[in-house]
């Protein structure tokens, strides 16, 4: 330090200029000795200098435009002091700023609702990978958070009225700070009274999303990941069993093709039907694009939701539903075309439930959903005593056993062999010839 001191004022500190050849000069405080005022080329600054652990220490305290004296005075005493304590101010001010930026962060975050969230994390659903199956979402599942979370009230595409809220957009508005595990049971409790399907796949994706927030840096520590997982939560949550009589029985066959083959749609009445006979999911079908049929070889590339693609047979009954389709687009002139094309944006089918209600309704056969579908071709399979693990493979099922997921390599013949006789079996018990 200088030996020569000062008291400091305004007028002396104002005329306290930098020595021509110097970087920096101090004008030492009389009062606090432990005080300067620092001059460099670019400002003046209040600087506290003192010793710790026998080693010079010094810190801005700030610019002397927006410090007093007096306060500056204060500010160093202070300092002095809790190096007097055995404390180090830097650590002590590198503490307090992170307590503050920590109140910070947890005030913005406290004001976050779920929707914020909501829309970050459909955003990444629809460019991230899923850490299970290692590929893209499918357009199914980013589309069903769209729709859950939906606010409703808007013009009905179909029908008239106006549109339904989703289950999940009672909780857009809630900070997600307040989305607690009581909240989210009485939400489920709710919600599973009036649609308890829906109310439990919203608790799956729920249940995802809140998995997501404690991978986000600017959402961890909101809400606790494990939160749905409470046992007030999980003992809400309706069983996901599907209903009964959700499957085509044998003695339906007739009047189901009957009605379905009279639909005034072409597109939606081979769609239904492919979907039957393929067992394949419904997005599967749908996404089916020209460049996947093969027809000399018999065969169909089907983009698979687990394994990313599986190939089937294309048995005589389904080409020729296809070939009729493509008398309208020919596969040569469009090779990715969709096969099953639609006004909707994307260009293939997308809805189609309506078509096929009016065909139950045709029929006067119960109502069975489009999944259902799926889960008639793998009973009706039985009829035929076709092997399960070749059922699952044309499906798409996930092997179940050790040899099925490991030794099993069956090749596209020998699933053919098995897929055009539960094809004949079933055309036989609609009462519809080969040549249709």
């Amino acid at each position: 330090m200088a030996s020569k001191r000062q008291k400091l004022t305004f007028e002396r500190i104002r005329k306290f200029a930098l020595p021509e050849g110097k970087a920096q000069a101090f004008l030492w405080d009389a009062d606090v000795t432990t005080l300067a005022c620092r001059v460099t080329s670019g400002a003046k600054a209040f600087v506290f200098q003192s010793v710790y652990v026998g080693k010079t220490l010094r810190m801005t305290i700030g610019n002397v435009n927006d410090w007093r004296i007096d306060e500056a005075r204060a500010e160093a005493r202070r300092l002095q002091t809790l190096i007097d304590t055995g404390i180090d101010p830097r650590v002590a001010k590198a503490s307090k700023l992170a307590e503050t930026e920590l109140h910070q962060t947890n005030f913005h975050k406290a004001k976050v609702t779920f929707s914020t969230a909501w829309g970050d994390y459909i955003d990444e659903l629809k460019g991230g990978i899923s850490a299970k199956t290692k590929r893209p979402y499918s357009e199914r599942y980013i589309t069903d958070h769209v729709n859950l979370s939906n606010r409703g009230g808007e013009e009905k595409k179909r029908g008239e009225g106006l549109t339904t809220a989703g289950p999940l957009a009672s909780l857009l508005d809630l900070p997600l700070s307040e989305l607690t595990s009581e909240k989210i049971a009485f939400w489920l409790d709710t919600e599973r009274r009036i649609r308890p399907s829906v109310a439990a796949h919203s608790y799956r994706l729920l249940r995802a999303f809140t998995k997501w927030l404690g991978y986000q840096k600017k959402y961890q520590g909101i809400i606790p990941t494990d939160m749905l997982q409470d046992h007030n939560v999980r003992k809400l949550v309706p069983a996901s069993s599907s209903k009964e009589g959700d499957c085509l029985q044998k003695e339906q066959l007739k009047s189901w093709f009957m009605a379905v083959r009279q639909l005034s749609t072409p597109v939606a009445s081979a769609y239904l039907q492919v979907l039957l006979l393929t067992g394949a999911r419904r997005e599967e079908i749908a996404s089916l694009c020209w460049s996947d049929v093969d027809f000399r070889w018999s065969s169909m590339t089907i983009k698979d939701k687990i394994e990313g693609e599986r190939i089937i047979p294309l048995t005589p009954y389904v080409a020729q539903l296809l070939r009729q389709l493509g008398n309208c687009s020919t596969p040569e002139n469009a090779p990715n075309d969709w096969v099953f094309r639609s006004k909707s944006l994307s260009g293939k089918i997308v809805e189609p439930r309506s078509a096929h209600n009016r065909a139950l309704a045709s029929a006067e056969l119960p109502h069975i959903s489009l999944h259902g579908l799926r889960r008639s071709f793998g009973t009706l399979a039985e009829w035929v005593e076709v092997p399960t693990g070749i059922v699952a493979q044309i499906m798409g099922h996930k092997p179940s056993a050790i040899a099925e997921k490991h030794y099993r390599r069956r090749p596209l013949d020998l699933l053919r062999q098995w897929h055009e006789r539960i094809e004949s079996w079933i055309l036989e018990q609609a009462d519809i010839t080969a040549d249709g």
